[in-house]
């Protein structure tokens, strides 16, 4: 099986394991077809924006042309930090994109991939933005109005818990199984000044998350294309937004949006 398109961030479906496809163009690669097979993936030498679509020599911040990871809303500052957000008074790089993204209601979690960390999303990417980061497990500590108030949460929680995973600890599947993340919920939650406890859900269910690795690497050697045209073998796992290969090597797919690819199966 053979397919080219322009690599866009793997889709992901909870389940007993979580399953993948790669976008690629307008077409679904089954990349998880792939596990304990030989996959090949050809750079063709192009990459394109993943906003606009003009070609581009360099891709920014995980697909973006210079001009689009200056100016897009995608790329704002409380992308990152979502206590800078401004949306919430009518401030923002397009307040159209804003009000479906900032201005919705958001949820602030604590999960387990490398570590326990304490993590922002919109409530619609739950668990999607769990399964992203590689966590085993996860739950809502919070929900909030919009981006802003999830930030503000989130800045006074990461006084006390990391707000990072270790992504190379977390291929390797090494992480701390003896967390209780009800208990560690409880004491935060402690913690928190009145005006933002009153955003505190009292739901501590776990959503417990298995990825498809057939093996894990014991060392993480990262690979790309802009180092090498080619990258193939055996697949051994899918885990985050990273392919896990024979021989420890790892490549990260979100980071390759906008590249163009031949892969084949």
């Amino acid at each position: 099986m053979k397919q080219t398109g322009i690599i866009r961030k793997m889709r992901s479906v909870q389940g007993k394991p979580v399953t993948y496809e790669l976008p690629l163009g307008d077409e679904l690669f089954p990349v998880q077809k792939a596990l304990g097979k030989i996959l090949s993936l050809k750079y063709l030498g192009k990459i394109h924006c993943i906003r606009c679509g003009r070609k581009t020599r360099k891709s920014f911040n995980q697909g973006y042309c210079y001009p689009c990871f200056q100016n897009a809303p995608e790329n704002s500052e409380c992308i990152i930090k979502p206590e800078l957000c401004r949306a919430h008074e009518g401030e923002a790089r397009d307040m159209e994109w804003a009000r479906g993204h900032c201005l919705q209601e958001h949820v602030v979690y604590l999960a387990i991939s490398s570590g326990v960390k304490v993590g922002v999303t919109r409530k619609s990417q739950v668990p999607t933005r769990w399964i992203d980061q590689g966590a085993h497990q996860a739950l809502q500590l919070a929900r909030t109005p919009n981006r802003y108030t999830a930030g503000l949460i989130e800045v006074e929680l990461k006084q006390h818990e990391n707000d990072r995973t270790d992504w190379r600890k977390m291929l390797k599947n090494e992480y701390p199984d003896d967390v209780d993340l009800r208990e560690v919920k409880k004491e935060l939650v402690a913690k928190l000044p009145k005006e933002l406890s009153q955003y505190v859900v009292k739901d501590t269910r776990r959503t417990a998350i298995e990825f498809p690795v057939l093996e894990y690497p014991t060392k993480v050697k990262s690979v790309g294309f802009d180092k090498e045209a080619e990258i193939a073998g055996k697949l051994l796992g899918i885990k985050g937004q990273y392919l896990i290969f024979e021989g420890d090597r790892v490549i990260n797919m979100r980071k390759h949006q906008g590249y163009e690819v031949e892969a084949e199966l």
